[in-house]
């Protein structure tokens, strides 16, 4: 049978791409990108010819039967997100379940993912931590802010730019204003910034400065 590779990408700047993950794209059958507009951009500048077909959250549950079928059939797939590494709040989790299921070799490259760096910088503690990603937007939010402020270990948090001040607010209310917080945003770009303080400061500051670029929130634990 083949193997599926997870393959991480630059969440930003390009030179993080690995020599072994440009070498696997380059061998592999196909790649399956999130959005093949973007992943086009990026195999074209490591002059990467490989056939793509778009895997994403709203056709993956979809596909897992027929990719799995290729797999057997002794095909090698690559899976790439549009930045980072794979299944993490991206697409990866179904395709890999069912290849561990039907006992088809996975392997998952290491390489660039956004909160890692964005936890190692914040200052916090990072010796033990929580991984929560993206808040539920309506049902349920209440409640996970409720539980997470009782939460002792470091945690750490994805957003949108244009939900951050929302998001901040909340942490102020169920947090406390003095939670210790770190937002990085456009990590690895150009104009990366990371902002460190209470949780009123980081909210004023973005309060008057609107942010852009994708975001990572790290939140110190209740003492």
């Amino acid at each position: 049978m083949g193997k599926l590779y997870l393959v991480p990408t630059p969440i930003g700047n390009l030179e993080d791409m690995t020599l072994r993950a440009i070498r696997i794209l380059k061998e592999v059958d196909l790649i399956l990108a999130e959005d093949t507009r973007t992943s086009g951009k990026l195999l074209q500048h490591f002059e990467i010819g490989t056939p793509m077909k778009s895997h994403h959250m709203h056709n993956e549950h979809n596909m897992v039967d027929y990719l799995i079928g290729r797999l057997k059939n002794n095909e090698n797939i690559a899976l790439i997100s549009d930045a980072g590494t794979p299944a993490i709040s991206d697409p990866g989790f179904l395709l890999t379940r069912a290849c561990v299921e039907n006992d088809i070799e996975v392997d998952c490259l290491p390489g660039a993912t956004a909160f890692v760096p964005a936890l190692v910088n914040s200052g916090l503690p990072n010796d033990k931590f929580v991984f929560e990603g993206f808040l539920p937007v309506k049902k349920g939010r209440q409640t996970r802010l409720k539980l997470l402020a009782e939460e002792p270990r470091t945690t750490i948090f994805y957003e949108s730019p244009h939900k951050l001040v929302r998001t901040l607010t909340s942490f102020v209310e169920y947090f406390g204003a003095d939670r210790p917080i770190s937002v990085s945003r456009e990590l690895t770009k150009l104009y990366e910034e990371t902002v460190r303080g209470t949780a009123e400061e980081v909210l004023i500051h973005f309060s008057e400065k609107p942010p852009k670029g994708e975001i990572v929130i790290i939140v110190g634990g209740k003492k």
